[in-house]
């Protein structure tokens, strides 16, 4: 079994409130799970207007498939223009690593 996970550093464009950032935000999840089938949230950042930490994370039986699922999250993210990705990390792990 592997298991990947992305982060995304993303900063907002036109926004005032964290009633704004939610609105903002809240499609992009969605579009997310919908486009990855990944489990994904907003990770970080919560207090902050502009700035958006996200998370995605999927479970598959090969480290092919995890990666395909990552990369295209980051193609997502970084489509939208309405945001400006600053950052992308992500790790890969089996399930029997230590």
């Amino acid at each position: 079994m592997w298991i990947g996970w992305i982060e995304f550093d993303v900063l907002l464009g036109d926004v005032h409130s964290l009633k704004q950032k939610r609105a903002v935000l809240r499609p992009l999840l969605a579009e997310l799970r919908r486009a990855t089938e990944a489990s994904v949230a907003e990770v970080g950042d919560q207090e902050l207007h502009r700035r958006a930490a996200i998370g995605a994370g999927v479970v598959a039986a090969g480290a092919e498939r995890v990666t395909e699922v990552l990369d295209r999250a980051e193609r997502l993210v970084a489509a939208h223009p309405e945001f400006t990705l600053l950052s992308a990390r992500r790790r890969l792990r089996r399930s029997d690593d230590d």
